[in-house]
């Protein structure tokens, strides 16, 4: 299958570069694959739409200020005479690094800038008053590089003071105070991703509480969303590419709230394509398994549902692994159409954007 037969042409303006004053206010496609319909409607409708004896599932990972601004720590610097600052800033060269994954203590995977320079040995500082240290002791696959930091009393505070909330390339702006909270879920409680999972952004308490009111029951697993959502896709056939390998956990209580559902032949509505994957990986076998790990699962058209019966998702890039996965479950077709429909209708794409409800 082509990479090629999941593109499509988007108006840059678009592109959504801000979130809507109310979270609740988007737009929501509304995509039915047994009858084929698409019809246009409102996020806050959301809750209606649903059975009340559907399980909505949540992802309820909390983004952290992963993106870290620095400078290359050049090794002849403590031969230079510190009166000559043009000098400290050849060797201080300016470096970007985005923390996609944990692996040890202090230990991180992460995306530098500028990546072909920066290699094994490289000492590298953020902040303004040099608050992290790290070194670069490993490079991997992906292009990314393992940052061994330098221990600190506290160092998620430390990140939390000099680093920048991560928005995706798309957004041509940089971070703003504000974006801490609104690129952030309503019930967002485990620290660790890199990126929100966007269809989640919509949800505001009043409608979680609407949800409720209906007695539609609901759980929350945790994906820490990393490099292997967002990765770019180069090979010519989708059969070639392999995902970054993400963590993730399910409760026991969570996973019987799941099983039970399944048991009874009930839906499961997982919110996002994050929360796609966990279940789908998690119940691979016929059944939920509690328990926590790391995920490579890659979704595209001809992938059998074990899980998932419909979600709730954000438009997502032309060729990009997200979209695969949404058409495999709304059908390449369709989806094609469905998101043809949503350039005419012009609806506000990616992470800040509307969304669609697939069944």
């Amino acid at each position: 299958m082509l990479v090629s037969e999941f593109d499509y042409h988007l108006p840059p303006e678009l592109i959504a570069q801000e979130p809507l004053e109310k979270r609740a206010a988007s737009r929501m496609l509304h995509v039915r694959r047994e009858t084929g319909e698409i019809h246009d409607g409102w996020f806050r409708e959301f809750p209606d739409l649903l059975r009340p004896d559907d399980l909505v599932v949540f992802n309820n990972t909390r983004v952290f200020p992963a993106r870290l601004y620095g400078h290359r720590k050049g090794t002849r610097a403590q031969s230079l005479s510190p009166r000559n600052p043009a000098s400290r800033d050849f060797l201080r060269g300016k470096v970007e690094a985005l923390l996609t994954r944990q692996v040890d203590e202090w230990d991180w995977e992460a995306l530098v800038k500028p990546g072909r320079k920066i290699g094994i040995g490289e000492r590298l500082t953020f902040g303004e008053h040099d608050e992290l240290k790290a070194e670069v002791v490993a490079c991997g696959e992906f292009g990314e590089r393992t940052l061994r930091f330098r221990p600190v009393p506290d160092f998620f505070a430390a990140v939390e003071q000099v680093g920048h909330v991560p928005l995706p390339p798309y957004i041509n702006r940089d971070d703003r105070a504000g974006d801490r909270e609104r690129y952030q879920t309503v019930y967002a409680r485990e620290r660790g991703s890199v990126a929100a999972p966007t269809a989640g952004l919509h949800f505001t308490p009043e409608i979680l509480d609407r949800l409720r009111a209906r007695g539609i029951e609901t759980a929350e697993i945790t994906l820490h969303v990393g490099l292997g959502t967002f990765q770019p896709i180069h090979e010519e056939t989708i059969e070639q590419h392999r995902l970054h390998r993400e963590w993730y956990r399910i409760t026991p209580e969570a996973a019987e709230a799941v099983n039970c559902v399944l048991q009874a032949k009930r839906r499961v509505i997982a919110i996002g394509t994050t929360a796609v994957r966990t279940l789908e990986w998690a119940g691979r076998n016929g059944k939920i398994e509690a328990g926590s790990g790391e995920t490579d699962l890659f979704i595209y058209p001809g992938y059998q549902f074990r899980v998932v019966s419909g979600m709730l998702t954000n438009f997502h890039l032309p060729k990009s692994t997200l979209l695969m996965l949404v058409s495999a479950l709304g059908g390449r077709d369709l989806i094609r159409r469905a998101y043809d429909h949503a350039v005419e209708e012009k609806y506000r794409f990616y992470s800040y954007g509307d969304c669609m409800f697939i069944e």
